[in-house]
């Protein structure tokens, strides 16, 4: 049998907004700024972890790669000699490029394209290829509402592989993109474009994003109190994004950045909207180790309370913090929406994600709790 045929697409500059917290890296003025906030290129790093996975997994495969930083560079640090399509750009990559590379590959054509990026990546193969290609997206945005993307990137290589291998059905899945300069005003407005044709594992793919607000203010209510009480005189308390942590922030009296990472102490809010620089800053000068703890919900409809739409919260921060110093909380309605009441992380380190996996308590309500099974 002749070895198959794996296409490679990199979006080099998907998710430099997110650890510098600006949500998000859609046009040139968020990367000029990402950059001067010094944030560094994620997908190809994300790119070269799946990579390296499924070149360690000796299966026979044709790699054909866009070139330069949008494929073969990553596939040759991970062993492949790639086909390489075009040739290598100067400058950042635009929307057409990884259109173009995508509608070559669907030509020649393709058994499977492997693509790294967020959800503008994933609206970029929906132009480009429809439903023609089969795709498995390595998450590497900052927001990805969409269903098209692996969990984690080593999640991507065993989709690949298990789909090489034979027997796996396709499944058309959501690609959904938001508004990013409402998104970064704190509205959130997803929209629907279109679908693509990804290997229907269900146990590595991620789910469409839940939005809305949770019905249940009692549940909301009494994790708020709860977190609250045990808050630590002196502690510097890092609240993620989300509903559930703004509920915290009533309950302490204080604004919340809907859809950014907060930091608290005292009872006072010593920065809004913090980026990773600022947390790492703050936690620097904090009195003792345990002096800090990080409060965080999951994603409804995903799972994951690490890696999606808090990359501020890295993993320098959660190992300079603590595992032992997290706090999870969800109502019972979100951990419903959750596929098997899975978690989910995507740190960037295997280790920490290692570490983070299996089972954790998650707070549900003032005198409530469950406990939910992390998964990588």
């Amino acid at each position: 049998m002749a070895p198959l045929r794996l296409g490679l697409i990199i979006n080099p500059i998907a998710g430099m907004g997110g650890a510098v917290g600006l949500k998000g890296s859609d046009t040139a003025e968020i990367i000029a700024r990402a950059r001067e906030l010094g944030a560094e290129p994620q997908s190809p790093r994300r790119a070269g972890e799946a990579l390296a996975a499924i070149y360690a997994a000796g299966l026979p495969l044709n790699v054909i790669a866009a070139a330069g930083d949008m494929g073969e560079h990553e596939a040759r640090e991970a062993g492949f000699s790639p086909q390489v399509l075009g040739t290598e750009l100067e400058g950042d990559t635009v929307a057409e490029d990884s259109v173009r590379a995508a509608q070559a590959m669907a030509e020649m054509p393709i058994d499977l394209i492997l693509f790294a990026g967020g959800d503008g990546t994933a609206r970029d193969l929906v132009r480009a290829i429809g439903g023609k290609v089969p795709v498995v997206g390595i998450p590497a945005g900052v927001k990805m509402h969409s269903a098209v993307y692996a969990t984690s990137p080593h999640a991507a290589a065993r989709m690949v592989l298990r789909y090489m291998r034979g027997g796996v059905a396709q499944r058309e899945l959501e690609v959904m993109d938001i508004d990013e300069a409402a998104f970064r005003g704190g509205a959130v407005s997803a929209k629907l474009y279109g679908y693509l044709n990804v290997p229907y594992l269900p146990d590595l793919v991620q789910g469409t994003k839940a939005g809305g607000v949770s019905s249940d203010r009692v549940s909301l209510a009494g994790i708020a109190a709860r977190i609250v009480a045990a808050m630590q005189p002196g502690q510097l308390n890092i609240l993620g994004p989300g509903t559930t942590m703004r509920a915290v922030a009533n309950e302490l009296g204080i604004d919340k950045t809907l859809l950014g990472v907060d930091l608290v102490r005292d009872g006072v809010r010593l920065a809004g909207d913090a980026g990773e620089k600022i947390i790492l800053k703050h936690l620097n000068v904090a009195e003792t180790d345990s002096a800090a703890a990080i409060v965080v919900t999951p994603i409804g409809g995903q799972g994951h309370f690490f890696g999606r739409g808090n990359q501020q919260i890295s993993a320098h921060v959660i190992n300079q913090v603590g595992i032992e110093n997290i706090t999870v909380a969800a109502t019972m309605e979100k951990i419903a929406s959750l596929r098997d009441s899975l978690l989910h992380v995507d740190t960037g380190s295997q280790v920490l994600n290692r570490e983070l996996a299996g089972w954790r308590k998650v707070i549900t309500g003032f005198q409530t709790e469950s406990v939910c099974r992390v998964a990588i």
